[in-house]
């Protein structure tokens, strides 16, 4: 069953570091850090080695602060 994780953590290069809290529906935690590690590399040109996620917690359908991922999992 495919379940929601929020990750957080941080990424960037050297000086420039941006926090970050994501939303999304993977099968296991492990899917869901590759979701990541591909969402932010495209969107930000960074390296998968830039990317430091701190945690990974699996959330209820109705406390994710994603409208996407919100919508996607009504439907279940």
């Amino acid at each position: 069953m495919i379940k929601i994780y929020r990750l957080k953590g941080i990424f960037g290069e050297k000086g420039a570091k941006h926090g970050f809290a994501i939303d999304v529906r993977a099968l296991k935690p492990e899917d869901a850090k590759e979701k990541v590690y591909t969402d932010i590399g495209s969107k930000h040109k960074c390296k998968r080695r830039e990317v430091q996620i701190t945690s990974v917690e699996e959330v209820p359908a109705g406390e994710t602060t994603s409208l996407l991922v919100k919508q996607l999992s009504e439907g279940e």
